[in-house]
């Protein structure tokens, strides 16, 4: 079921001496801090190296924890399974496609997301276990708390086309150039 609310979405540059620091605000229509939105900043006209990070997705509770994950292309993911029942995960999505076998504690080979996009995780066993891997092709990303505010930093002066990514959000890309202090105000749909 898709419902409609406007999200205001407010970018914070303030410059020190060699990087910036973008800090967002991501809120609904009665002005709620929204968790789980994922913000991240591509920098125009520069290529960015693929991460060698690891990055994990436990489950506890037979629950996905966290229920949002944002990684940069190229990062190796565990899904260790902390709770005392077996788990099976999958995800069939275009970004990444993957099964690993019903377990308990943690399989041994990491899955590695080498392409942009998200990816929708479910349990076979458990049906309402769902979580969202979100693979981006910068490293400046992160997700909102329950404040609904993150922050950027380390942002080199240059243009960014920054985006933000929520489960029931459809938004364009903005393009923004880090030179000074300033502030933005922008308006996103949820559906």
């Amino acid at each position: 079921m898709s419902r409609s609310l406007a999200l205001a979405l407010l970018l914070s540059f303030s410059v020190a001496a060699r990087a910036a620091t973008l800090t967002v605000d991501v809120r609904d229509a009665r002005g709620a801090g929204v968790a789980d939105a994922v913000v991240y900043a591509v920098p125009e006209g520069r290529d960015v190296p693929p991460a060698r990070r690891t990055a994990i997705m436990d489950q506890k509770n037979r629950m996905f924890v966290p229920h949002v994950l944002p990684i940069q292309t190229g990062t190796s993911v565990r899904f260790p399974n902390s709770d005392d029942i077996r788990h099976q995960v999958y995800s069939f999505s275009a970004a990444k496609t993957f099964q690993l076998p019903l377990y308990t504690g943690t399989p041994s080979n990491p899955i590695v997301f080498d392409k942009a996009g998200v990816a929708s995780l479910g349990c076979n066993i458990h049906d309402r276990m769902s979580a969202y891997i979100v693979v981006v092709d910068t490293p400046h990303f992160a997700a909102t708390g329950g404040n609904g505010r993150v922050s950027l930093e380390s942002l080199a002066a240059g243009k960014y086309s920054v985006h933000v990514w929520h489960p029931e959000l459809r938004a364009e890309p903005v393009s923004v150039t880090v030179t000074s202090t300033q502030r933005l105000p922008l308006t996103f749909t949820l559906r």
